[in-house]
């Protein structure tokens, strides 16, 4: 399968780092094509001008000033997210990279009065987050798990109907010990082994 891994974090010594180098390592062992898209790494701008704001709805002008990382979500069968979870949700990176390139026309069609937006990224079969926490899992899942829902459920309503979708996350990440870091990388190789 085609893997496009989106990661996202601006510290190269994180855990999360960590956890990145595992999904390489684990999806590329078992055969996968996997390209990593480095978000920092990179210096990919998540502010949206207002002249790219205001061309958000035009076809084909609106791709432009993301076509590079259009053409990546277009060549992958799979995603994969690894990033921190902060106040609830992705980094605004990765937020800023959703919105810059998840643009109407080329990932969803707009929706017409009375009808819901409709997914045009048919081609994606996996979209995947693996995430560190700082909150204790029961915390989380009382605030309605906010950045779980908005990439399985928001960007997997735009992928096919048949799309798996998979989240790991390690909680009460400013309190755990090496030795459950090291689970949670392991349990990380385990379920990405059986992709």
């Amino acid at each position: 399968m085609r893997i496009l891994l989106v990661y996202c974090h601006p510290c190269a010594e994180s855990f999360t780092a960590a956890v990145r180098d595992t999904v390489l390592a684990t999806l590329s062992r078992r055969g996968h094509e996997v390209h990593l898209l480095d978000l920092y790494a990179e210096g990919f701008d998540p502010v949206m001008s207002a002249e790219e704001r205001r061309g958000y709805h035009t076809p084909g002008a609106n791709e432009a000033p993301v076509a590079n990382h259009l053409a990546l979500v277009r060549w992958a069968e799979g995603l994969v997210f690894v990033h921190p979870t902060w106040w609830y949700g992705p980094p605004a990176m990765l937020k800023g990279w959703l919105e810059r390139v998840f643009v109407p026309h080329a990932t969803f069609r707009m929706p017409e009065r009375g009808k819901p937006t409709v997914g045009a990224l048919h081609h994606i079969r996996l979209i995947a987050a693996i995430s560190t926490l700082g909150s204790p899992r029961w915390w989380w899942w009382f605030m309605g798990m906010p950045g779980r829902r908005m990439l399985l459920t928001g960007i997997g309503a735009l992928c096919g109907l048949r799309c798996k979708r998979l989240w790991l996350g390690l909680h009460s990440m400013d309190t755990v010990t090496e030795d459950e870091r090291r689970r949670f990388l392991a349990k990380v190789e385990r379920v990405l082994g059986r992709i």
